[in-house]
């Protein structure tokens, strides 16, 4: 196990509080957005596991909630060891600074390598499995070009242009986010260029070792390609490609958007230039990537999120105390099936804060509360 460390507020992490942000992420049921909830309510995570089946109960479901177990959790912790790698969590010193920006970031990551990689000034590039050899060519350039300025490429260690964009980095520092374990290589054709990376850059996931490459894993993936990069530069890609979703996300993120044009007659480039079309800027020459990003220092700028996370009083009772069941009942007819902002329902209600919050919990762990962006929530069923 390892030792205790400092979260960015100077407080003090210690392993138990380590292990459990970890169960509480892996736990059913628990995504970003609830993790973050709960933590930030309880003051820490081991306090969120300790009233979890409670607050599952009560939200009358019938679905239990089931704990990631503590030594699944360990065995997690000693394959990232083997594999050269370490768990960070939200609010560490060493969790991706941009990539805490985002709305719901991912309250844990599995890194090997370079971590100070992750906070350093990144821009992606993504593409086409099957691209063109000018699209490799154009992706090499990109990236030799953001590398000389100081920039560190981030992709997803695909075929194609991934593949292209990392292995032109390799010189000057890249990072590749993975879909699956730090120990299941995707595609198993790119496992030499994965410890090239490994040993000059950093591997990213926030998926536990041994997790095979599924389909709905990949968006999850974009999302922290996005997340990393203060950019993401665009080529080749075909109307459906995943590059977009990557492209649709950094947008959201209020991220700059970059694309290369290409033939109207090749399906790899009705991607790019509907993205053109759509206000990305395009990108005539590889050179002029790096006078187009925005300028990036996260140095002495504290993250704001874990600073929320940091000054959340530490939560003692029960999850009952305060609430009836006709306060449950005020908030459960303020809420349908259209987003409604929390906010709003904390107004409408005139309950307090922490109890709506405390009941959007209940009802998010049973499976039936949808989180939406603009920290907008809407009932399943």
């Amino acid at each position: 196990m390892t030792s205790p460390q400092p979260d960015s507020n100077g407080a003090t992490i210690t392993a138990s509080e380590r292990l459990a942000r970890l169960r509480l992420a892996m736990s059913d049921n628990v995504g970003p957005a609830t993790w973050h909830q709960l933590v930030s309510h309880y003051g820490s995570a081991a306090a969120a596991i300790e009233i979890l089946p409670e607050l599952a109960s009560r939200a009358g479901a019938g679905r239990r909630v089931r704990l990631y177990p503590a030594d699944r959790a360990e065995r997690d912790l000693e394959l990232t060891r083997k594999a050269h790698g370490q768990l960070i969590t939200f609010g560490e010193p060493a969790y991706p600074y941009m990539l805490a920006q985002t709305g719901q970031p991912p309250p844990v990551l599995f890194a090997a390598g370079d971590i100070k990689r992750l906070n350093s000034p990144c821009c992606a590039i993504v593409g086409s499995r099957s691209a063109s050899a000018n699209g490799r060519r154009f992706a090499r350039d990109l990236s030799i070009a953001l590398g000389q300025a100081g920039w560190t490429v981030v992709s997803g260690l695909a075929r194609g242009i991934d593949t292209a964009a990392h292995e032109a980095a390799l010189t000057a520092g890249t990072v590749a986010v993975m879909a699956t374990g730090l120990d299941v290589i995707y595609p198993a054709e790119n496992a030499d260029l994965a410890a090239s990376i490994a040993g000059s850059g950093c591997l990213v996931t926030e998926m536990p070792p041994g997790t095979q490459p599924r389909a709905e894993l990949f968006p999850r993936r974009n999302r922290i390609i996005a997340g990393l990069s203060a950019g993401v530069a665009v080529v080749e890609a075909a109307l459906r490609s995943g590059s977009l979703i990557t492209a649709r996300l950094a947008n959201e993120m209020g991220r700059e958007v970059f694309a290369m044009p290409g033939s109207p007659y090749d399906p790899r480039s009705q991607g790019t230039n509907r993205l053109i079309q759509d206000g990305a800027t395009l990108l005539g020459a590889a050179g002029e990537i790096s006078t187009l990003l925005p300028g990036y220092s996260p140095a002495g700028r504290q993250r704001p999120e874990a600073a929320i996370m940091a000054e959340a009083p530490v939560w003692q009772g029960s999850a009952a105390d305060g609430i009836s069941e006709t306060t449950r009942q005020t908030v459960l007819e303020l809420l349908g099936p259209d987003p409604v902002e929390i906010d709003l329902l904390i107004r409408e209600s005139g309950l307090d804060s922490r109890q709506v919050q405390e009941i959007l919990i209940e009802l998010d762990l049973a499976g039936r509360l949808e989180r939406h962006p603009g920290q907008r929530v809407s009932l399943i069923g």
